[in-house]
């Protein structure tokens, strides 16, 4: 039988004062367990801005379309110089070369965007996001994604190898995918040490336009040496202009690069240099076939980009440059390699 204290206890009033107690509770809550998020460290910060999946658009922009030109630049000025020689056209040959040059671009462009990724260099820049640095895609994703490339580039250059029965081209290519990689991979990767320019004039301009001279007329003549030379140094002047764009935020990371070892003023004098010296060459041209003096139209482009970059001071005049720099170089190939090939 219940005591006299107990009988005065009222059930009601009991439930009353539980359900005051979970509203005080759940008062006293993280905003974070309100919405159903458990609070726990580890998870994105309060206030941190949302990291939005890689889209295709991502993926593409990620592959850098704009430097694509580089790639794509030294193929035609490689058949050009082949047929000037009366080389036949053979189609096969210059695509396959022209995948294992775009190929190999791409490869580039997304093994630079999970090297510098990881290392956390591209935490300082100021031009578009990359995938890694960004959180919008895994960085074992963006690698596999820059070997994936780089197998494309070496299969299209294996069935070029032995279409042209040149088994040595094989030891050609396997550099080209090596120093792909290592341009800003691996423990010492040589673009933060100054040498980057030295990559891109060696490879997207001698080795890429001779090749593809080389594979088609079974020789190189002088005429395709020239022309490497002088879209290689194009192909500089777009990685200068890049790194001029970046040269205070690759100095805090520690990225060396030519921009950042000489200089703000002699970086945009270089620049300069590497944008207009290829219309110097064209005067060779000029003696030698009717219509190469076509391509110096293109110096309504190139000064202009060249002034911008002199007296830019903004990261959005840097990526106009960018943008005027390639352009040029595709241009300058369509132009000059025309005026070899139909001379």
């Amino acid at each position: 039988m219940a005591s006299a204290k107990q009988q005065r206890i009222d059930p009601n009033k009991i439930a009353s004062i539980d359900d005051k107690t979970k509203s005080s509770r759940r008062a006293s809550e993280p905003a974070d367990r309100k919405n159903g998020r458990s609070g726990r460290p580890g998870g994105r910060p309060p206030g941190a801005p949302k990291i939005h999946k890689a889209t295709v658009s991502d993926w593409i922009a990620g592959a850098r379309l704009r430097t694509l030109p580089l790639s794509i630049a030294p193929v035609i000025l490689g058949t050009a110089a082949a047929h000037a020689a009366l080389a036949p056209w053979k189609w096969l040959i210059i695509a396959l070369a022209l995948i294992v040059s775009v190929a190999l671009q791409i490869g580039v462009n997304f093994a630079n965007d999970y090297s510098d990724g990881v290392r956390g260099t591209d935490r300082y820049r100021v031009g578009p996001a990359r995938l890694t640095a960004s959180g919008a895609a895994k960085p074992r994703t963006v690698l596999t994604v820059a070997l994936v490339f780089f197998g494309i580039a070496a299969v299209a250059g294996v069935v070029l190898a032995v279409d042209v029965a040149q088994y040595w081209l094989l030891a050609v290519g396997a550099v080209c995918v090596v120093a792909a990689y290592f341009y800003t991979g691996g423990k010492r990767p040589y673009g933060y040490y100054g040498l980057g320019e030295v990559f891109v004039f060696v490879f997207f301009g001698l080795v890429a336009t001779a090749g593809t001279t080389f594979v088609q007329l079974g020789t190189v003549n002088f005429e395709s040496w020239l022309c490497g030379v002088a879209i290689g140094l194009i192909a500089c002047a777009v990685l200068m202009v890049n790194n001029i764009r970046d040269r205070e935020q690759d100095k805090v990371a520690g990225k060396r690069t030519l921009a950042v070892l000489i200089g703000n003023r002699a970086s945009r004098v270089v620049f300069t240099v590497f944008l207009l010296v290829p219309f110097v060459i064209v005067t060779y041209f000029t003696l030698i076939e009717d219509n190469a003096f076509y391509t110096w139209f293109l110096l309504l482009i190139a000064l202009p980009t060249c002034l911008i970059v002199l007296t830019g001071t903004t990261a959005k005049e840097f990526i106009l440059a960018l943008k005027l720099t390639s352009l040029t170089a595709l241009l300058y190939a369509i132009a000059l390699g025309w005026s070899i090939a139909f001379n």
